[in-house]
């Protein structure tokens, strides 16, 4: 088996830019496309295969973007279309592949499709959304709620209907369930296949179809008053409908119209609902991204059983994969630590699938504090004093040590870490042992192995508490990943063998060439991968 036989999703490691935040070349404190483009040469020095975008379409920003006015036409805080062909020409030209965003469960209140929905009850477009009668006592149709806090049901007082919406009011659902709005949609992928694309990342993919009868949903009685309204109720009705699939499959054909592309799926489910979205056939998502490491307790014992349950979980032929962060979810280094900041690159890049990096964890940024006064995200407004705000991991990317740390020539959107005139890539970049060095030395490493990204996985078993031990296999190769999730040292037997082995790559990349006998002795927060000479 060799790399070209294997598609590039497979294979390859996915970089998601937030693009308000990677770089801005107008100097307005937002970034732009012209901004990423200046920084690909970054992105292959960095040894990543693949970039996907946050929404960069029209919009009158409610909700940064996922608010959609026109799916096809580039927003102008990002730039034109004419600069968004000219970012996939230069990524392609530099052996990249570029994935978009897109949010097809709803629109802006600003979008055509939704304005002459609103103009009448006979209008042409008023079954493209999601429109009903307030309940026989008056108020919203039924009881779900908003994901972003209150009602999911806003009324329109001329028509008397209240039109649902799952997130802000500002984004009314669509009607997956009328064929024109599913071929209109369609149309729009194939707009951007056409100009060139490599896939789509679809977001909460999972909200596409609601219950026909449109029945309350049940009490949550593991509801704590501690967290966001959303989960006072169980989602039973207002999502992950078994209709959907039969959406996803359709999504996925137009996607097979065009080679090597791929389809990826934003689903936040149990393991054992995530992996339907494979499809019948494996006809579904390519990639129904898995955030089980971004919610499981951080030790050895709970992630080995995820991996575990994962694998046996998937469907054959099914295509693993793994986050550790995005847009909507705390830094990795927020919620280990620093030191374990590195067992986690290290156990990313080395488990079976693809893994997706958000920018930023390569130089290990951590929260940013944001004060409430510069507190831009809608869901931290709507439900102030939860912690639910998502400005903290959409901070600028921080390139060096300058007074807005390369990001803007002026005031960011959204505050910088006070950190940036040490956490940044041209202070990193330097240092041999920093974390930016770790990621780019395990990609690097990836990329010469073709087991670390294809090969088979097998958990070892192993006494030291608090250790994860796995094997990866391919062929006539044979890797061993062993990670410290302690904070002491730990020795760790490995298999009898007569066969030599060494150190191919330690977390503190420091150990390359050691040899290793029948013990490993891992440091604290220590991982270190072993081949077999």
């Amino acid at each position: 088996m060799v790399a070209y036989e294997i598609a590039w999703w497979k294979r390859g490691v996915v970089y998601q830019i937030y693009p308000r935040s990677f770089q801005d070349s107008n100097s307005d404190g937002i970034g732009d496309l012209e901004g990423i483009r200046s920084r690909l040469d970054y992105l292959v020095w960095l040894g990543v295969d693949a970039v996907w975008l946050s929404p960069i379409f029209l919009s009158p920003m409610a909700d940064f973007g996922y608010d959609v006015a026109d799916y096809r036409v580039i927003d102008p805080i990002f730039g034109s279309l004419e600069d968004f062909d000219r970012l996939l020409a230069d990524v392609h030209r530099r052996g990249l592949k570029l994935v978009l965003d897109f949010v097809p469960n709803h629109t802006s209140i600003a979008h055509a499709w939704f304005r002459e929905s609103l103009s009448s009850r006979t209008s042409a477009k008023r079954d493209w959304y999601i429109w009903r009668d307030p309940a026989p006592g008056g108020g919203p149709p039924n009881n779900w709620l908003s994901n972003f806090g209150g009602p999911a049901w806003t009324l329109d007082p001329v028509s008397g209907q209240y039109y649902h919406h799952a997130f802000l009011p500002e984004q009314p659902d669509l009607n997956w369930r009328n064929p024109a709005v599913r071929e209109a949609m369609y149309e729009v992928l194939k707009f951007w296949l056409d100009r060139g694309v490599d896939g789509f990342r679809v977001d909460v993919i999972w909200h596409l179809i609601k219950d026909r009868e449109f029945r309350d949903n049940p009490p949550n009685p593991a509801y704590d008053s501690r967290q966001a309204e959303i989960n006072r109720f169980l989602q039973l009705y207002s999502a992950d409908q078994p209709e959907v699939h039969e959406v996803v499959a359709e999504m996925r054909a137009v996607i097979d119209l065009y080679p090597d592309r791929v389809l990826i799926g934003e689903i936040y489910l149990p393991l054992e609902r995530l992996v339907t979205y494979y499809g019948h056939d494996l006809s579904g998502a390519h990639l129904p991204f898995n955030f089980q490491l971004i919610h499981t307790a951080w030790n050895a014992r709970e992630i080995a059983a995820l991996i575990h349950d994962y694998e046996i979980a998937l469907p054959e032929g099914g295509w693993p994969n793994w986050v550790l962060g995005n847009h909507d979810q705390s830094r990795v280094a927020a919620r280990v630590g620093k030191a374990q900041a590195r067992i986690a690159a290290m156990l990313l890049l080395t488990l079976r699938g693809t893994p997706t990096l958000y920018y930023g964890d390569e130089i290990g940024l951590d929260r940013v504090d944001v004060a409430p006064e510069f507190v831009q995200d809608p869901w931290e407004k709507n439900e102030p004093g939860l912690g639910l705000g998502r400005d903290p991991e959409r901070t600028p990317m921080q390139w060096d040590q300058a007074q807005y740390a390369g990001f803007s020539r002026v005031t960011p959107w959204v505050p910088l870490a006070p950190s940036h005139d040490h956490c940044n890539v041209a202070v990193l970049r330097d240092d041999p042992q920093s974390i930016l060095s770790l990621y780019r030395a395990l990609m690097e490493t990836r990329r010469k192995h073709l087991v670390l990204s294809v090969g088979d996985y097998a958990q070892l078993f192993t006494s030291a508490p608090d250790v994860l031990v796995y094997e990866r296999e391919l062929g006539a190769e044979r890797l061993i990943v062993l990670l410290n999730f302690s904070s002491h040292a730990q020795e760790v037997s490995l298999p009898q063998t007569d066969a030599e082995r060494s150190v191919l790559l330690s977390t503190f990349l420091d150990r390359s060439g050691e040899s290793v006998g029948r013990a490993v002795n891992l440091r604290a927060h220590e991982g270190v991968i072993v081949e077999y000479c």
